[in-house]
């Protein structure tokens, strides 16, 4: 049997099939319609599937259910999205509309909550039977599994640790709080820091980088600065490591996962990002020495992780 993955996000629909071991066996994407409506968005979603499984040679028949992965709050036992602010979609029976194109069970779950699922299968760690996933992208997104489970809460929405607080009256957060861990640790903050050092300091490989890009720095542009020896690329790039880690040192605090994983396109840093960050929490972790550590490690999947993830919904 197959499962139908379809990670939804505010300008692209990816869909997948997915086998029983997590593999990939076809996979599509198209824009979002992200102002028309959870009609047509399912509409796309529907003609996506078909798509997938026109060039996989395989059909409905064969497959177990669907399930999607939508960004914001979703009622994930009734397959409603409450509320999505990339997407023009508020109290949207997404999972009742999808159902009405193919005759499968349809899952809805949050978006990083399905990337952290996906990623938890791909672990293949039978000791590790709690992990968070932390995604460093737009914002920060988060999922927390427990016994092998996605944690949402009673009203499904739990797991939004990219809006804890990091600095009471900090920086603006697109929630509408200041000081957000989201609004210091993701990659529009990183893009953000680099921007701000660039302009005070003009002579800095930074602000030529920047300069040459547009007056545009990306989440690469620091980093990069930091490996040519720019002093001003390595003080961004350590103070946005400084802020990651606070962050994990907090969740392990909190929860205590056997694993915590890093994902999103600053993932890409590898050891350059993993190793500091581990550094720090073998440092300020409470009992640090003394109890057994978490493991913090890069995720594995990618961009894939949402589709994965996704598609397992329903197993």
């Amino acid at each position: 049997m197959f499962y139908i993955g379809v990670d939804l996000g505010g300008t692209g629909i990816k869909v997948g099939l997915v086998d029983e071991n997590g593999n990939i066996v076809a996979k599509d994407s198209m824009p979002t319609r992200a102002q028309e409506g959870y009609i047509a968005i399912a509409e796309d979603m529907a003609t996506l599937i078909g798509k997938v499984l026109e060039q996989s040679g395989h059909t409905v028949d064969e497959c177990k259910c669907i399930g999607i992965g939508c960004p914001g709050s979703v009622d994930d036992k009734n397959g409603v999205v409450y509320y999505s602010n990339n997407i023009n979609m508020s109290d949207a029976p997404i999972a009742d509309e999808v159902r009405k194109h193919i005759d499968l069970p349809v899952f809805v779950g949050n978006d990083a909550n399905c990337a952290a699922l996906g990623e938890y299968f791909a672990l293949d760690d039978p000791e590790a039977t709690s992990m968070v996933a932390v995604t460093l992208g737009t914002g920060v997104g988060s999922g927390i599994i427990i016994d092998g489970r996605i944690f949402t809460g009673f009203n499904g929405v739990a797991g939004e640790l990219g809006h804890t607080m990091l600095h009471t009256d900090g920086e603006d957060c697109t929630c509408g709080r200041k000081g957000c861990w989201e609004a210091y640790a993701s990659a529009t903050a990183l893009i953000r820091d680099t921007e701000r050092a660039a302009k005070q300091h003009p002579d800095s490989l930074v602000a030529k980088m920047v300069a040459e890009n547009g007056g545009k720095a990306s989440g690469r542009t620091a980093f990069d600065a930091d490996r040519a020896g720019d002093a001003v690329g390595t003080e961004v790039k350590n103070n946005y490591i400084r802020y990651v880690a606070e962050g994990i040192v907090d969740i392990i605090n909190t929860l205590r996962p056997h694993v915590v994983l890093i994902g999103g396109g600053i993932s890409k840093e590898g050891d350059n990002l993993l190793l500091p960050i581990r550094e720090y929490a073998d440092k300020y972790v409470y009992g640090a020495g003394t109890v057994p550590a978490t493991d913090i490690r890069i995720a594995k999947l990618g961009n894939d992780a949402g589709i994965v993830g996704a598609a397992f919904l329903g197993k």
